[in-house]
């Protein structure tokens, strides 16, 4: 497992991993340096089999991420340059590949990419007070981290067009109505809630998981009769996957 993070926390436990943004001085900005070590982070949960879901959250309490490091901006040519080297290792893509599930923990300021990130995960729980936005265009930028992509496909294209052109920020709780969240909790609650949440995700059989999430994800940009069919391959792998699990197991019980 990696360590040595400077802005990340990195931690396992039974069959869970703990992603913590760790730049609470920042409210837990992404930069440069996160970005690298958020890629080893997925890596490490991609390539566990003792990984079987994990949880991201923020450190400190000012929130759980307050979007890109602008400050890095002065350090390079233009905006444009710095933000094309900030993607240039697709985080984004590696993250949607691993079909484990990930359960984001949401406080305070969850702006930009902050918002970002917590989209990309597939269950999420707020604490009362959070709040939410895509302030990008308002600062002549675009989002960069799947943002036009992920707010649509969770709480429809009006809603998206709107939060994205206004800028404007809101509420856990019409974050709540709009579908991005699933949950809403006291602050105190946050942590347990969602580690209850993965801990429970976690039983699950996990090759019956990857294929829920490659179900869903790749359906939805699927006709209707494309979709339904690779619903139909894919519940006959998870079954196929099933029955020689259990051939395996009454071949071992009988050894």
């Amino acid at each position: 497992m990696p360590n040595g993070f400077e802005t990340l926390l990195f931690a396992k436990r039974d069959a869970l991993a703990f992603i913590t943004l760790n730049r609470p001085h920042a409210i837990n900005a992404y930069n440069l340096r996160m970005r690298d070590e958020l890629w080893q982070a997925l890596e490490a949960v991609r390539d566990d089999p003792d990984v079987r879901a994990v949880v991201l959250a923020g450190a400190g309490e000012r929130g759980f991420c307050a979007g890109a490091d602008l400050t890095e901006f002065g350090s390079a040519p233009s905006q444009a340059v710095a933000r094309r080297v900030r993607f240039e290792r697709d985080v984004w893509e590696l993250w949607l590949s691993i079909r484990k599930p990930f359960v984001a923990a949401l406080h305070g300021y969850v702006l930009g990419s902050g918002l970002e990130m917590a989209l990309l995960c597939d269950v999420r729980i707020a604490a009362e007070g959070a709040v939410f936005g895509l302030p990008e265009v308002s600062l002549g930028i675009m989002p960069a981290a799947g943002g036009t992509q992920t707010f649509p496909r969770q709480a429809g294209v009006a809603a998206g067009l709107e939060a994205l052109l206004t800028a404007r920020r809101y509420s856990a709780r019409e974050a709540l109505r709009l579908g991005q969240v699933h949950a809403v909790v006291t602050r105190a609650r946050l942590a347990a809630r969602a580690e209850r949440v993965a801990a429970q995700l976690a039983r699950l059989a996990p090759e019956t998981v990857g294929l829920a999430k490659e179900a869903l994800q790749r359906g939805a940009d699927l006709p209707l009769s494309q979709a339904l069919a690779l619903e139909e391959r894919l519940a006959v792998e998870a079954l196929l996957g099933r029955w020689s699990g259990l051939a395996r197991s009454t071949r071992t019980a009988k050894g």
